[in-house]
């Protein structure tokens, strides 16, 4: 199928496949990239769902938002699911029983993803399954009462490494999970936010148009974990990525191209102010963590502009500019 972007007049036009009624948190970001990704293709597609927030909230009981064959798992097990039935149909279709071309779509929070459900990711994504993960990204586990998770954010105050006198929140890094899914040689890998609807569509139908495992990697506000305005979930995603806190980029077949280029970058307190969770960094006395956070994000938007440089040292596409 074509990959060419579609307008938000053509968008507009097609049938939401996740409904509204769900018990998601208002502002919440995951239901909104949801709608996103199955809004991006025409192929008909199976997915498979990690406990969490969004499975937990999207069928109770009887009633459900998905609108396409859904399948819950267990938090630890979504990719390992989803590779069996994507399994099962390439079987089924070498014996003649079906004919369809459908594709298969793993949704995990970060806990099910960079954490509970990471042994499971990595052998589908080895295996070379034909299947796209996609983790929504909201840096904890918000489900269970904010407890930190491998995504959180250094400095971010959780329930289980709380801001107080003698640690300011989280010691350590977020995980890389984006690139290590790329060291894996897998085909395709990206990072995308809701807040540049384009370059997210884009790239899911990149990826569903390409054979093999992919993982994308899209942040998704949670305003109860982020201690933030129940309206600024698109608004947090953008600040992200004009922060370079949460750049945009591609690594396809080991090439890695950014997609979005902020005008001006921003400096990082412009995405962390809006948040309770960072509210302790701004005291006098913990500058420094600032500074250090700062650098943290300069030191990695330089390393992706000097991988990009390595192989497109001359040109810059048009859409990379925002």
């Amino acid at each position: 199928m074509a990959t060419a972007p579609l307008s938000l007049k053509e968008l507009s036009k097609k049938e939401i496949l996740f409904a509204p009624g769900h018990r998601m948190c208002a502002g919440c970001g995951a239901p909104v990239i949801v709608k996103m990704v199955l809004l991006a293709t025409d192929y008909q597609i199976v997915a498979g769902n990690a406990t969490g927030c969004l499975e937990v909230s999207s069928c109770i009981s009887d009633f459900t938002s998905w609108k396409i064959p859904w399948i819950h798992n267990a938090f630890e097990n979504a990719a390992a699911t989803v590779s069996g039935v994507e399994a099962m149909y390439r079987s089924l279709k070498k014996q003649g029983k079906i004919d369809k071309e459908i594709k298969f779509i793993a949704f995990g929070g970060d806990g099910g993803t960079y954490d509970i459900g990471f042994q499971s990711l990595s052998g589908a994504m080895e295996r070379g399954h034909d299947m796209l993960y996609v983790c929504y990204d909201n840096g904890a586990y918000m489900n269970t009462g904010i407890q930190r998770s491998s995504a959180t954010p250094v400095g971010a105050d959780t329930t289980t490494c709380p801001a107080g006198d003698v640690v300011q929140g989280k010691p350590q890094q977020r995980k890389d999970v984006t690139k290590i899914m790329a060291a894996h040689g897998i085909p395709y890998v990206a990072q995308a936010s809701p807040s540049h609807w384009q370059d997210l569509v884009k790239k899911v139908r990149k990826a569903l148009d390409i054979k093999g495992p992919k993982f994308m990697n899209i942040i998704a506000g949670c305003n109860r974990g982020w201690r933030s305005q129940t309206n600024d979930a698109i608004t947090l995603s953008r600040l992200a990525v004009e922060t370079c806190y949460w750049p945009l980029f591609e690594i396809e077949n080991g090439i890695t191209r950014i997609t979005v280029k902020p005008k001006e970058k921003r400096p990082l307190t412009d995405f962390l102010k809006p948040q309770g969770r960072f509210k302790h960094l701004f005291a006098p006395q913990n500058e420094q963590l600032l500074k250090s956070a700062q650098e943290q994000v300069d030191r990695y938007w330089e390393r992706l502009l000097k991988e990009e440089a390595c192989f497109a040292p001359a040109s810059e596409s048009e859409d990379t500019k925002e």
